[in-house]
């Protein structure tokens, strides 16, 4: 099995930006301003352009949005080093959601990325949560 993450955006070339300077991704293969895949993480993340307000499938009854919008699904990304990933990601553009959080297994920050989409972006202490499920 392979897993592959796959994040619509309006407009392929900004998500390409965002991603690779926020998240130190590179860009694997790509088919012209539709499709990117990016590289460097435990498993690729596919850029895919789609218009706002189109509808994911023939019948859904809500439509995509890219304003701030929360989802169950989302991307946790575990750095080493916590406030200079939230600069990096903030200065290519996510917004910081809420202060950095202490949790009994590390440090998180909530953000959305300039398409709505929500990110977490943990430090682990220790174990990690190991730390928590031992307890």
């Amino acid at each position: 099995m392979q897993l592959r993450i796959v994040v619509d955006v309006p407009e392929l070339e900004a998500g390409i930006a965002f991603y690779t300077r926020g998240l130190e991704l590179t860009v694997g293969r790509r088919k012209g301003s539709v499709w990117a895949e990016l590289l460097g993480g435990p498993c690729p993340i596919d850029l895919v352009a789609k218009e706002e307000w189109s509808g994911p499938f023939p019948t859904a009854n809500r439509r995509r949005s890219f304003s701030r919008h929360w989802t169950p699904v989302h991307l946790d990304v575990v750095v080493d080093a916590l406030e200079p990933a939230v600069q990096r990601l903030t200065e290519a553009g996510a917004a910081l959601d809420r202060p950095i959080q202490e949790q009994a297994w590390g440090r998180m920050a909530n953000l959305g990325d300039p398409f709505g989409h929500g990110l977490c972006v943990i430090e682990f202490r220790g174990k990690g949560y190991d730390e928590v499920l031992e307890g």
